[in-house]
Formats: structure tokens, sequence, C-alpha cells
């Protein structure tokens, strides 16, 4: 039992919000307490300390802890602190605080603070005191996320740099020594590979000089919505906030999501079956499942590939669904071939690896280096660990100095998306003047082995749907490609740098006009100035009528063969409707039987001319030949996601 002097625990605590605050420090509380429990004659029996730990509710206390359970065992019956706050800011937790005072006849008493815990005036104004307490807490808490709200939107990430990424001026900005390497982990996982595929590969390269690329960090990596710009603050809360564009995306948010759908896709089934070509993009007609693959091999070796649904009993031959979408591949071939492997690498280098910036980050990595020989000589570091940090650093300045090289050479061959509108137009024409020469140095769809198909279905094609309306058997009904292909293909289209086939009916025969969009006249002569430096080019304008559908141009069949024709005004923004009864077209054509200009007629294959200046005499009066195409334009943007 207690006699009537007071027996003391004295409890101390300091935040780490308030470690330097006058008054707060540990030694400062204990010496003000101890000499007031010797002004108020109690004992005390041990002093209780938490340091750096705040008094928010969940945090773990130990001393505090300790303090609870000496008084249920009747060895103090006083809490001694210098505020209330030092025990909690909660009002809920000093009502728990309250009721274990009361239930184990102890006290409260606090040095600057005038509480008494004995009546219930004093629990009264304990009471208050707290819910100022916690007050106080949760406008600095809202203050603080509204700050920090600030911080991150300008691209203050409040973490540690995920690869990739550096902080510079407490902003997170683009690590270009370690961004390509990001690029490339999401580039093998959306062509198929799998976690462990890829983190086996970079251990075998030791990419960034590491052994131990694991499945998770490669998770880790392409889940996170850093990459394509954006952040997730506090996911593993119950209120996370995600912020939209705070910092330079890695990758485009296209290919991030196609990623994200990736993931169903690459199991270790997958990639044992990539030898079929459709795997994953067809769709039962029926239920809408995802049909499975099976192959039966003759007796002459050759293998048979069909798709089907157990539950629909509905089999197709690979065969079929490849001879719908034969008539478009080798379009598809030829974007990736020309566009997506030639000349857009060396676009986006220019645009994503911009010199200065290298130059900076190749002087810092010297400096690094300049830095650990110095440590090194000054016996800071083992050798061991020099070689160790020599090996990574050596690995990072050459990566530095051959994207440099790269830039400097895409500085000097200036590559622009019209080059790109001009290697079309060079191609088509080879086809029409050296065709046994243009089949052996391209490569066509049908030439392609399995699994380079795979691959480029895999690469561009998200999902191919299937009807049953028309017949018994499945056929294709509609291809949708991925996004990130569609809109960079649609992009260039529709700025005029990219060609489409377009039908068309001419006389009694069935053809195709490659057809480009309106690009400004200076453009467009230079277009055909630059074609002259490989071919005896034509030009004269046509006139389309709106309302009939018919070309009016100066086209001969037998001796003459178009290249190209384009509008000379953007009607998709002047007539968006067709209102209008006329548009004025541009046509390129070239006379079969003239061979190229240049003395070396390989060089056609090999080279696209230069850029220059020049003038083009047009012609200003058409002869009018009457022929009726469907109409050139395209009414659906999405046109490159779908085809019938």
């Amino acid at each position: 039992m207690y006699e009537d002097k007071k027996i003391a625990g004295i409890y101390i605590r300091v935040s780490t919000e308030d470690q330097a605050r006058e008054g707060f420090s540990l030694p400062e509380q204990e010496k003000r307490l101890r000499a007031m429990c010797e002004y108020k004659g109690y004992s005390v029996y041990k002093v209780y300390e938490d340091a750096g730990i705040s008094a928010k509710t969940g945090n773990k206390r130990p001393a505090f802890d300790e303090l609870l359970q000496d008084i249920k065992d009747k060895k103090i019956n006083t809490i001694v602190v210098l505020k209330l706050d030092r025990l909690t800011r909660s009002v809920l937790d000093w009502e728990k605080i309250l009721k274990f005072l009361e239930e184990n006849d102890a006290y409260l008493d606090c040095a600057n603070d005038d509480i008494n815990t004995t009546n219930a005036n004093g629990k009264m104004i304990s009471r208050i005191l707290t819910s100022v307490s916690q007050q106080e807490i949760e406008r600095t808490s809202e203050r603080t996320k509204i700050g920090l709200a600030g911080a991150i939107k300008v691209g203050h990430i409040p973490h540690h740099a995920p690869l990739g990424y550096k902080h510079e001026d407490k902003r997170l900005v683009i690590d270009y020594s370690s961004k390509d390497v990001v690029i490339r982990i999401f580039t093998m996982y959306h062509d198929g590979l799998s976690y462990k595929k890829i983190s086996n590969i970079l251990n075998d390269e030791k990419v960034l000089g590491k052994i131990n690329w694991r499945d998770s960090t490669i998770l880790n990596i392409l889940e996170n919505p850093i990459y394509k710009g954006d952040f997730l603050h506090g996911k593993k809360t119950k209120h996370p906030t995600y912020y939209e564009n705070v910092v330079e995306p890695l990758v485009t948010k296209e290919y991030w999501e196609e990623c994200q759908v990736q993931q169903k896709k690459n199991s270790r089934s997958y990639q044992r079956t990539l030898n079929y070509l459709f795997l994953q993009k067809l769709k039962c007609p029926k239920c809408s499942r995802i049909l499975g693959g099976k192959a039966t091999t003759k007796k002459n070796g050759i293998s048979y590939y069909y798709y089907y649904c157990n539950d629909c009993k509905i089999n197709i031959k690979e065969k079929t669904i490849e001879k719908h979408v034969d008539e478009f591949m080798d379009s598809i071939v030829e974007y990736d071939s020309i566009v997506n492997q030639y000349f857009l690498p060396m676009i986006k280098q220019k645009i994503e690896n911009p010199k200065e910036e290298i130059e900076k980050e190749l002087k810092s990595e010297k400096d690094k280096f300049n830095r650990i020989r110095e440590a090194y000589i000054n016996q800071v570091f083992t050798l061991d660990e020099y070689n160790n940090e020599r090996k990574k650093l050596e690995d990072i300045i050459e990566s530095l100095e051959t994207k440099l090289k790269d830039t400097e050479v895409c500085e000097q061959l200036k590559f622009t998306p019209n080059d790109i509108l001009v290697k079309r137009d060079i191609d088509f024409i080879n086809s029409i003047k050296y065709p046994d020469k243009y089949k052996n140095n391209t490569k066509f769809w049908n030439e392609y082995t399995r699994e380079e198909k795979a691959d480029l279905i895999m690469k561009y094609v998200d999902e191919i749907e299937l009807t049953d309306k028309y017949s018994k058997t499945p056929e294709v009904d509609f291809i949708k490609f991925r996004e990130s292909i569609a809109k960079s293909s649609n992009e260039l289209y529709f700025k005029g740098y990219y060609d489409r086939y377009i039908p068309s009916i001419f006389g009694n025969v069935l053809g195709q006009i490659r057809f480009s969009e309106y690009l400004p006249e200076k453009e467009m002569t230079e277009q055909i100035m630059r074609l002259r430096q490989f071919y005896d080019v034509g030009y004269y304008e046509a006139t389309y009528s709106v309302k009939n559908q018919v070309f009016h141009f100066a086209y001969t069949e037998e001796n003459e063969v178009i290249v190209r024709v384009f509008p000379l005004e953007d009607y998709i923004k002047i007539d968006p409707n067709m209102k209008l009864e006329h548009y004025k077209m541009g046509v390129i054509y070239i006379k079969e039987d003239d061979g190229t200009l240049l003395e070396d007629k390989d060089d056609v294959f090999k080279y696209i001319p230069a850029e220059c200046d020049g003038n083009v005499v047009y012609s200003k009066e058409p002869i009018f030949v009457e022929s009726k195409p469907v109409p050139y334009y395209i009414e659906d943007e999405e046109f490159c996601n779908s085809s019938s």
C-alpha cells in the first residue's frame, strides 16, 4: 500500500521536430522536473526517457510503456512531466491515460501546466489543453501537406532518386549516366521478356557494374509511375495522392500503360510459345476469352498452328489470320525498318541526349573518378575498394563518351521528320525503277522468320478481334495497334511526314494512290527538289471534286507513275465538314523509262538526298482526265489503330 508520500516517475521526451527548441532538451527537462519534485517533497523513483519520438498516436514509446507498467506494479504513484503534450497530443489517448490513472490510484503533475487530475475541474482543463495541442498538430500537418504538394508539383520529389534520375537543386532530373538502363528494361519487358530474364541479362552484362539485379528490382522499376512523369505520394497510406507530369518522363504514358497490361502476358508459358504468331492477341468472338494455341506436326516435318476456345468449341487456323494480316504487314515492316529503327532513334537521340547535358554529366563523373583516386592515394580506400569504384565509374564514363559521340554524329547527320517522307518516296521510286534490286535490298513480311514475325506482332499489335457474323469460320474483324506505335504513326501522318496508300479506280483498273497530308509550300518544294537529286521527278497540280469524288489531273497510265498526291492547302483545318466544292492537289510523278540521275544506281539504296534550297515551277493548266478514287481524307483519326 502507498503512504501519503508521492513516489514520482519523471517522464521526459523530445521529438525530432523540437530537438533544438529552447527548454525542451532532455537534460533541461530533467533538471527542472527534479527541482520541482524536491520543492514538493516527491521521492523520485526513476527518470523515463524517450528521445526523438513524437507523441502522435501509434508511435512506439518504450520508456512511457515502462512507466505505465511500473504504475501497475505499484512502484510509483505519480507521473511528473514538463507539459501535458509531453505525454500525448491526442484527445483519445489522453482519455485512455486518465482512465488508467483512475484505475491505478495514480496522479499526474505538470510543471508548466496547472493540472490536477484528482478532481473534475482539473480533468476538464487537461482535456481542453489536449484538444488545443491536437489541433496544433493537425494544422501543422495540413500546412506541411500543402507545402509538400506545391513542392512535388515543381519536381521536388521527397524520396530517394530512382534509377535514371538524380536530385539537382532539390528537383528530380534525368540522370544521363543511367537513364538508358531504365529505357532498356521497359523495352525488353514490352517485347515479352520476363522479370527473371531481364535481371539475368543485366547481371550477365554487369550493367552499371552490378551483379545483384533481382526480379523485384525490375518489377519496382516497371510499376513506378515516375518513369512516365507522374508521382504517387503516400502509396502505403489509406489515401495516397497522385501527381501528374511532375518530372520529365523516360517513357511515354502509353508505353508505360502497355507494360502494365503486359504483366498478364509475360508468363513463362508465354515465353515458351513465342513461335505462335498471334498468341495472347486473339479473343473468342462468342465469349471474349483469349484463345489458346496448339500445333500439329505432320510426317514431313511441317507444323500447322491453330487457335481455339474450349468452351465455345471454336478453332481457327493461323494461316487464315495471317492471310488477312498479310495485306498490311508489309507496311508495318516498312514503318519498323524506316521510321522506328532508322530515323526515330536519331531524332529521339537529339531530343533525349542533349549534348550539353551529357558533357555536364561526363565532367561530373570524371571529377568523381579523380576524387576516388586521391582518396586511394591518401589510403582512405583499400585496393579492392578502389578497383571496384574505379570500374563502376569507368563504365559510366565510357557509356557517356559513347553517347556524346553518337550525339555529335547525330548533329552532323541532322535527321528530321522530312527525311522520313523523302526516304519513303525514294524507296517507292526504287521499287518501280529497279524492282529486282529493290527486292534484294528490302526484307518483306513473308521473308521474316516465325520468331521475327512474332516479335513484330508483339511489338505493334495489341489485339486482333475476330467475328463469326459472316460465316461459321471466325474471320479477322478488327486489328488494334498498340497506342504507342499508332500515336507516333498518326502524328507523323497528320503533320504531313508520313504517307499511306489510298485505294483508287483508274478507268477500269483498281489501284492505289500514295497520299500524304498537307505541308507548307516551302517544305513541299524542298521535298521535290531533294527527290530531283536522285530522279527526274515531275510535278503538276490537280483538282479534286469533293461532291463527285473525282480527280482531274494529267496522269497517263502508259507513261507515268504517280509517286505521291498531297493537298496544297490544309483542308482538315479550313474545311473539316467538306463544304468546299474543289480541293487543289499536288502530284509528284516519274516517267517509267527514266533511270536515276546518280552515276552509281546502287547509291539510291544506300543514301537519301541532302537538304537543299530551290524553287519548283508549277504548271497552271492541268489536263483533265476523269478517275474516281475513294475520298483521300481519313475520317477517323484512329485509322492507324484499326483495319478491317
